[in-house]
């Protein structure tokens, strides 16, 4: 019986190079779930292989790099030096694969921002020069405590330079004979600055004298209420709500882990307002850039953020938008190269006059300090955080102790350390990029994803003015959001 030759068949123009590449991926997803799992049996698990399938393709990953990859050392497998450099790489890629292939990325309105590049952008609002009275030439002029007391004596006047000059004599007297203003006197004082009518000379020695001396919980619950009038309206929101301040010193490298974890807590229905600003330099839009990166309104006006409030339940408010004599006052930072009692002041604007307020500040000292000015001005809810920077947000693998007023009554809650994850040392944790990266879910970070999770449930506490015992009960809540951030759906 005489048998037909068979053809063999012809691979199509290309073939071999397109399963080469496809051979290459699959490779690099390989290399990824080894170095995530730690060894061939767990890595074959996640890919759904044979554990000798697996220990062939970590043979041909050696092969290809050039290196062991991995290597035993006592009971687990360790990476070598060439396999943790592209660690944050491989994870990048695999994670970006899942998110491709899952229905929810498309979906996602925010995909666009993922080739954007830095934080480097000015603020949409830019900062406006200081309203003043008048300018005073500085020769021959008389120093601070001289002009204290050439005034001292001066009572009640209609003049606002003259009676703002009685309260620089107030706290510039000599050592002995200074005190700290009165509530009232400290919201006359800064009302006439706010309102553009002080002299600025008088300016600058009121804030160094209070800043030397250091403010009081009176003197700052003055100055705020002074801004309150003039740049806060009333929502009239009858609901858990909460102000969060972000004030962030332009040289801060840290990436704005807080704005996920307020996005978290208005999908949970607590409405947000964060205020804020990042300087003036060439960094000064860099939590406009954020904002805009996940949807979040940015209102440069009590109006906007009314409507913002209603239809997204979360915005921004640049602070030169709303506030901009006290963005002017902030930008006279060069001057002193020190802090003034206008960094404490922005605190406790809360523009929109929510019940709740979330604070974090730099000095720990000022966190019973702005407890304090927060009871005096009837703030029904608060947290106060201490942070390296001017913004809430808490660090998992660190121990907090939050001073916290709960329906008016001052309390303190410590937080143990909640995880021991870090960060990969190989990723660039401060770049916009790797940010976004972890909100999108091309880039894993459990670090970052607990300090996102524990913040948003300490601002969920905060808003709902919750006893110190529910912090587990928020935890799981703000784990849960963030499970489910990408189906816009609340928990």
């Amino acid at each position: 019986m005489s048998s037909k030759q068979v053809k063999p068949q012809q691979q199509p123009e290309g073939g071999e190079n397109e399963n080469l590449r496809l051979g290459q991926l699959r490779l690099l997803i390989a290399f990824d779930a080894l170095l995530v799992e730690g060894s061939v049996g767990g890595a074959a698990k996640q890919m759904g292989l044979s554990i000798a399938a697996m220990s062939r393709l970590l043979g041909q990953i050696r092969e290809k790099f050039n290196d062991p990859v991995l290597v035993r050392s006592g009971r687990n497998m360790v990476a070598t030096p060439k396999a943790e450099a592209l660690r944050g790489r491989l994870r990048r890629l695999a994670n970006e694969a899942e998110t491709l292939l899952s229905a929810e990325f498309a979906e996602s309105p925010t995909s666009d921002f993922a080739a954007h590049q830095g934080w480097k952008r000015s603020s949409i609002v830019a900062a406006p020069p200081l309203g003043i009275r008048k300018v005073v030439a500085l020769e021959n002029h008389p120093t601070p405590e001289q002009l204290a007391r050439q005034f001292a004596s001066i009572q009640d006047e209609s003049d606002p330079l003259r009676r703002l000059a009685k309260y620089i004599a107030v706290v510039g007297r000599r050592s002995g004979q200074t005190r700290p203003l009165e509530i009232s006197e400290a919201e006359d004082a800064f009302s006439t600055i706010f309102a553009g009518n002080a002299d600025p000379m008088q300016i600058s020695a009121l804030l160094r004298l209070i800043h030397y001396r250091g403010e009081t919980a009176t003197e700052l619950a003055g100055m705020a209420r002074a801004a309150r009038r003039m740049y806060s309206v009333d929502t009239g929101l009858n609901m858990p709500a909460l102000d969060w301040p972000a004030y962030l010193s332009p040289n801060s490298m840290q990436s704005p882990w807080f704005m996920l974890s307020a996005l978290l807590v208005a999908r949970a229905g607590y409405p947000v307002v964060l205020h804020g600003n990042c300087g003036t330099g060439d960094v000064s839009g860099k939590l406009e850039i954020a904002a805009e990166a996940v949807n979040i309104p940015i209102a440069t006006s009590h109006a906007l953020a009314e409507s913002a409030l209603k239809t997204h339940n979360i915005c921004f408010m640049p602070l030169a938008g709303f506030a901009p004599q006290i963005q002017a006052l902030l930008a006279l930072y060069p001057l002193f190269e020190s802090r003034s009692p206008m960094n404490s002041l922005v605190h406790l604007l809360n523009p929109m006059r929510l019940n709740a307020s979330f604070l974090g500040v730099t000095q720990p000292t000022y966190r019973e300090l702005h407890r304090h000015a927060g009871g005096i001005l009837g703030t029904a809810s608060m947290s106060v955080v201490s942070s390296s920077r001017d913004v809430a947000e808490l660090v998992p693998h660190h121990t907090h102790t939050i001073y916290r007023l709960v329906d008016g009554r001052e309390t303190n809650l410590l937080l143990p350390t909640l995880s021991k994850d870090r960060s990969d040392k190989h990723s660039s944790f401060s770049s916009f990029e790797f940010w976004y990266g972890v909100w999108s879910g091309t880039t894993m970070d459990k670090k970052a994803e607990n300090t996102i999770i524990a913040t948003a449930a300490m601002a969920m506490m905060t808003a709902t003015s919750a006893d110190d015992k529910s912090y587990a009960q928020f935890l799981d809540k703000a784990a849960q959001l963030w499970r489910v951030r990408h189906s816009h759906r609340a928990a």
